[in-house]
């Protein structure tokens, strides 16, 4: 068994999710298991045990929030800075913007302390000369003192590192030498890119990240083995790609949107193998709605992200746009009278007052277990026996239904009301206000709670369609499987591209692409091909911000034939698409040059999560049970998902249930089966 699985494990704030692909058999294997907040290996560990046994398993693949969840709760390790003389507070001072642009209070702590950031004499100039070489006996005498005082993790950061990283390697040399653990990083290793906030705070973020991710992982490791587990653990990065445990390690700051990634890489393919290029997807689970948008097939990255205020990094990662609104969003009435539902979140523990864990304040969830869309005899998991519908109505009646002058059932409904509006906020961020149009959007609904919303969705937004994966509840997982490796790099260049020395950025491309691709092979995971791939980040001379222009070729270990009229293609066609023209006679600049190399894997052949031969309606159909919709109870068909045939076609009102995700057919909409086993929900008439 263990050379031909493969194991996907996404690590959720409420659930864990797992799917083991057997490449021998074609069978894809699924399992769910509560997540144990604090202890997050704790749920993993227990969900490969769903799963078989752990000793007979081939490479695992992990999408995780750890990162994530230290950098939004402060919870990172104490990290020192050291500095070039007058950059002390760059990290404080950010891009001189504030929490609320016209508050008159607030304040922000970066995550170094101002008394554990200290400057020791150097310089480099932005052409790459040092005025002043860095004194090491200086870097290790402040070294010892930041170690003294507390310190965890360094982070050495020197202005035009970027240009000539001499001064910052012989720094970091001192300072490791001297340092009590492995946790020392230098900016010229995480970010050799021009902007001083930018790679200050990227840097001190990966040192941050560094002691809280890296004893997760070891822990991790630790327990596999003593399961023994011989395979590899790989994790999921923010590019969708995948890296080594040790790439993982070294550079935490790239996994900090992991779980999330992961759902999208799944997406893409999904929704291209059947036939929609154009989708949005939205991942709703127990604490979160992730969206995100893939154009013509490809999904968008973004060079920074901005992970809560003045925490920014910038290292390509999947562009998601993420809101409090999950499954476990507590809803409640504001001081002014307002239904408000999210962000806070009830998580798994206590959970919604469903569960019976102690939870008293009423989730989303509970509002779809009153509404009867959610079965309260077969909650999703399969961990709890029942949901305890009674426990619901009393909670969302005293704490929305009272207040408001609702019912029970009223109240309920008014709760997934906002929770879609919401949503569908979200939506249009990321399709209507970035210039694209919703009629050519199908929704791809994932997470545990999305394919609940996902006909409200459709309407609300105008979209085309949407298009509920086989396992909604596991995308996330499933991307973990399929996902390719990944490794990104940037140089900063700042070359005009009028004086281009077209055989120095041939070197470059050469040069900065073997290294790339060095990296991948050298991971350990097998992949068929490495291809690598360039972009140059250009703009017009006076402009602040650049744009990125992908180079039309793929390394080939030669290098490919670059000129500067390929450039100058590249740019303007980049900018012309995004901004509709060029200007013409305006002298171009090229500020860095992006490569990635990516590891292919062999294409997951997604036929095989299809229905069974001899699947049919009949053997689908559950009977019918009242469910809430457009004001009344309405009596509802209820159909087992897994188990509807290819071509089924059910119109709506209607319920369809699997363990991991339930579906939801509002009416006016159709449900069809394809024949990936995806359900397709249109407007009926389309």
């Amino acid at each position: 068994m263990k050379a031909q699985t493969v194991i996907g494990v996404d690590v959720g704030g409420t659930f864990t999710d797992l799917v083991l692909f057997d490449g021998a058999t074609g069978r894809v294997t699924t399992a769910k298991t509560p997540s144990q907040r604090g202890n997050e290996a704790e749920g993993f560990l227990t969900g490969l045990g769903a799963l078989g046994r752990i000793a007979e398993f081939g490479p695992i693949v992990h999408g995780t929030t750890v990162g994530t969840n230290a950098l939004l709760e402060r919870k990172g390790a104490r990290v020192g800075l050291i500095t070039t003389p007058g950059f002390r507070d760059v990290l404080e001072m950010r891009r001189r913007d504030r929490p609320r642009t016209w508050g008159l209070r607030g304040d922000f702590i970066p995550v170094v302390e101002r008394n554990f950031a200290v400057e020791v004499g150097e310089r480099t100039l932005a052409d790459g000369s040092i005025r002043v070489a860095v004194d090491v006996e200086e870097v290790a005498a402040c070294a010892r003192i930041l170690a003294a005082q507390g310190a965890e993790a360094l982070a050495i950061v020197f202005v035009n590192a970027y240009a000539n990283p001499a001064n910052e390697r012989d720094a970091a040399a001192a300072a490791r030498a001297v340092w009590p653990n492995e946790h020392v990083v230098a900016s010229h290793e995480i970010l050799p890119e021009i902007r001083e906030f930018e790679r200050a705070s990227t840097t001190a973020l990966n040192a941050y990240l560094q002691p809280v991710v890296g004893n997760y992982l070891n822990r991790l490791q630790g327990a596999l083995k003593e399961r023994d587990f011989v395979g590899d653990l790989h994790i999921v990065q923010s590019n969708g790609g995948v890296t080594s445990v040790d790439g993982a390690r070294k550079f935490p700051v790239r996994t900090a949107l992991s779980g999330p990634a992961a759902g999208v890489i799944a997406a893409s393919q999904i929704a291209k193998a059947a036939g929609f290029e154009n989708v949005i997807t939205a991942d709703l689970g127990g604490t979160s709605f992730d969206v995100s948008l893939i154009a013509k097939g490809e999904a968008s990255l973004a060079a920074q992200t901005t992970i809560d205020f003045g925490l920014v990094i910038r290292t390509p990662m999947i562009e998601i746009t993420t809101i409090g609104a999950g499954g476990g969003s507590i809803a409640s009435v504001d001081r002014s009278g307002l239904l408000q539902v999210g962000p806070e979140s009830a998580g798994s523990v206590p959970g919604p007052v469903c569960y019976g864990a102690g939870g008293d304040r009423p989730t989303l969830t509970d509002a779809h277990v009153v509404l009867g869309r959610i079965n309260a005899e077969r909650p999703i998991g399969g961990k709890l026996a029942r949901l305890d519908v009674e426990a619901a109505r009393r909670a969302i009646l005293t704490h929305v239904g009272d207040p408001l002058g609702l019912d029970a059932d009223a109240a309920a409904a008014a709760i997934v009301r906002i929770a879609n509006a919401r949503m569908a906020g979200a939506l249009r961020l990321v399709s209507i206000e970035r210039g694209h149009d919703p009629k050519v959007f199908a929704l791809m609904p994932f997470g545990g709670g999305g394919p609940l919303h996902a006909g409200a969705l459709v309407g609300e937004v105008g979209l085309k369609a949407a298009i509920a994966p086989r396992y909604p509840g596991l995308t996330s997982a499933f991307g973990c499987v399929i996902a390719d490796l990944r490794h990104d790099q940037v140089q900063t260049l700042n070359w005009p591209l009028d004086a281009l020395d077209e055989a120095a950025l041939q070197r470059k491309l050469i040069e900065e692409g073997a290294a790339a691709k060095r990296i991948v092979e050298s991971a350990g995971v097998p992949v068929e091909s490495v291809d690598v791939l360039f972009e140059l980040d250009m703009h017009y001379v006076g402009q602040t911000h650049a744009i990125a222009a992908p180079l039309p070729f793929v390394f080939d270990g030669a290098g490919p034939v670059v000129t500067a009229a390929r450039v100058r293609e590249a740019f303007e066609t980049s900018y012309e698409a995004r901004f509709s023209r060029k200007l013409d006679g305006v002298p171009i600049k090229i500020v860095s040059l992006r490569s990635a190399a990516i590891g292919r894997h062999p294409r997951f052949d997604l036929t095989r999560l299809a229905p069974p031969p001899g699947a049919s309606l009949e053997g689908a159909r559950r009977g019918t049970r009242k469910v809430w919709f457009d004001g009344a109870q309405r009596e509802t068909a209820i159909w087992s998902r897994l188990d509807l045939p290819v071509g089924a076609l059910i119109e709506g009102p209607a319920v369809l249930e699997q363990p991991d995700a339930t579906i939801v057919v509002d009416p006016g909409l159709r449900a069809r089966v394809d024949a990936l086993g995806n359900v397709i929900l249109e407007r009926i008439g389309t």
